[in-house]
């Protein structure tokens, strides 16, 4: 050997079985990240055992003690010794695709006795007495008698006391706290009946009453607003039902911290579900903004994989694609069906604005019983008289001002007042329009507007027939892995309609004759990988329409009313009415608003008149 290499010296050595302590600890590491994740089993526990009320408690951010009570059905005495052995449940027949309970795998007590100092008190229904049993770092006592109510109480203390290295990978108190609580959160959206409370001396008290409303219990996770906002989606396709609520665009968050997802009752994290919701809202949301969903997926369960990780928090599904596109089509057709909303959250701000105490304007008068004329700072120069009927019949004989000085003002039409987005009244600042509805003031960016309109009219004249392409001189030759390959060619057909025509050279490459015309000149190659990989994720083409959807997008933002363009009186009122009827036209294709509207009840409050 030459060089500077140091070869490994390896020794023979005897094989030999780990103890049990050890096995319990790496099942740990797998299944016991952090203090949330022994909060999420002994949750989860509970939940299977039929309880109605769960209660946590913890201290030091749950590394110092855990604390889960339910009053579920219990463990016998003669299970105890069971209930913290590895792969020892109740929850699973001999049939591994029918899990039908959150648990299954006979592992979360085990692993967490084995990093911790864990107590477990228990009494079923039927017994005269409750038992506990403890495991102090794997070490098991015995099983001895114990004051205890129905149900189950497990004590964790010293969280990760057996294994330190792990101590420092921890987060502060705060972060541990609040990763607690959001964990019960996921989990109780799906259990709206069950009571959960998490107290502890580091945190406020958190409590969800049981409800049988699902959307009640939502509201006590995601707040009011969230209701005010949802829009319902229920579908099912193919023996897959997909149901709950997501946000309308203009309501949006500026991470995914707020999307729920659901399998047969089981809270996950999960990458396919989390690009379907991605690109049902692609055209509606800008890349930064993430909607708030609330969704549940119900299928059988054999066509899910829930034992991928030992966290249970990643699944498989039997058919993706299927799944994808439920997601999509679901979401899509609810943001169609709601018509044009704007977030309720958007007049309040504007409204906020203007309150005293914001920098919208001085607010003393309105706080001190009313509006004083000989003191007010406000007050007209000439009271005597100046201000009286005569001056007001003058006022009412002016003739009406335009907001813009080169544009007319609008006498509302009462038909037009009835109108969602009401009648157009004025162009301010050659760029917003001003309008009124019967109980509301209506304030619309016309570029924002105006390129959702071109927009979707591209769209749907791209999809509603086949796109045109362009040929190439010499087809182009990709070579492929012979997987990727065949996942093109089975697409063909459907990729042909986007203007991409392509074929098979050979067992490992691919040739494209034609390529789709909105592209312009393309990198061939990297489009092909692109779409293969898309596929072998979601059995789809997604990526390609994206792509032209993106080039619609562009398109449109040229095409599209200009800010600093004055507009005739029927031409606002047009481009109002074609907002109406044009779903997803609360926000721009970038995902910014389109219009804000502010209640007169708003506007009435800010003038004290409420």
């Amino acid at each position: 050997m030459t060089g500077n290499a140091n070869p490994v010296m390896l020794t023979a050595m005897a094989i030999h079985q780990l103890s049990e302590t050890i096995i319990n600890q790496i099942a740990a590491g797998e299944v016991i990240e952090r203090p949330a994740s022994v909060v999420k089993e002994l949750v989860e526990n509970a939940l299977d055992a039929g309880a109605r009320r769960i209660d946590v408690a913890t201290v030091g951010g749950g590394l110092n003690l855990i604390r889960v009570t339910d009053d579920g059905g219990g463990i016998a005495r003669e299970d105890l010794h069971l209930a913290i052995s590895r792969h020892c449940t109740s929850k699973l027949s001999d049939d591994i695709n029918d899990i039908r309970s959150l648990g299954f795998r006979g592992e979360a007590l085990p692993s967490i006795g084995s990093v911790s100092r864990m107590t477990i008190r228990s009494r079923t229904e039927m017994a005269d007495a409750g038992y506990e049993i403890s495991v102090d770092g794997g070490r098991v006592q015995a099983a001895r008698p114990a004051a205890a109510n129905r149900g189950t109480l497990v004590e964790v203390h010293d969280l990760f006391f057996a294994t330190p290295a792990r101590l420092k990978f921890m987060k502060g108190e705060r972060a541990e706290t609040t990763a607690i609580n959001d964990v019960v959160k996921r989990v109780a959206i799906a259990f709206p009946n069950v009571h959960f409370t998490v107290s502890g001396p580091d945190r406020g008290a958190l409590e969800m009453v049981g409800t049988s409303d699902p959307m009640q219990r939502i509201a006590q996770v995601l707040g009011k607003e969230f209701a005010e906002n949802a829009l319902a989606v229920d579908a099912q396709r193919e023996g897959v039902r997909l149901h709950g609520h997501v946000s309308i665009p203009s309501f949006s968050r500026a991470n995914a911290l707020q999307q729920f997802a659901y399998v047969n009752g089981r809270p996950v994290r999960d990458k396919l579900i989390a690009s379907a919701i991605r690109g049902a809202y692609a055209d509606t949301l800008a890349r930064d903004r993430h909607p708030v969903v609330v969704l549940f997926l119900q299928l059988d369960p054999a066509d899910v994989d829930v034992n991928v990780h030992p966290a249970k928090a990643d699944v498989r599904f039997r058919d993706p694609g299927l799944v994808r596109g439920l997601i999509i089509g679901a979401i899509r057709e609810a943001l169609a069906q709601a018509g044009i909303r704007p977030a309720t959250g958007a007049g309040t701000s504007l409204a906020g604005a203007f309150r005293p105490g914001t920098g919208g304007f001085r607010g003393e008068e309105f706080n001190n019983g009313g509006f004083d004329a000989d003191r007010s700072i406000h007050r007209p120069l000439e009271m005597s008289g100046g201000f009286g009927e005569s001056a007001q019949a003058r006022f009412d004989s002016a003739p009406a001002v335009s907001a813009d000085s080169r544009a007319g003002s609008v006498a509302p039409a009462p038909d037009l007042l009835a109108h969602p987005l009401g009648a157009a009244r004025a162009q301010v600042h050659a760029n917003y329009i001003v309008a009124q509805t019967e109980n509301s003031l209506i304030i619309v960016d016309q570029h924002a507007a105006h390129e959702r309109l071109v927009y979707e009219a591209l769209k749907n004249a791209m999809h509603a027939r086949s796109l045109p392409s362009q040929m190439l001189l010499l087809p182009e030759i990709v070579d492929l892995p012979s997987d990727d390959v065949e996942r093109l060619a089975s697409h063909a057909q459907t990729l042909e309609k986007f203007g991409l025509r392509l074929e098979r050279f050979g067992p490992g490459a691919i040739a494209v004759r034609e390529t789709p015309a909105m592209l312009g000149e393309v990198d061939v190659q990297s489009l092909l990988r692109d779409l293969a990989d898309e596929i072998a994720d979601n059995d789809t083409v997604e990526a390609l329409k994206e792509r032209l959807d993106r080039i619609a997008s562009t398109m449109a933002c040229h095409g599209s009313v200009r800010s600093g363009r004055l507009l005739k009186p029927e031409e606002m009122n047009a481009l109002l009415r074609q907002m109406e009827a044009t779903p997803g036209s609360g926000t721009c294709n970038h995902g910014r608003p389109t219009y804000i509207e502010l209640k007169l009840t708003d506007i009435e409050r800010l003038f004290g008149r409420r």
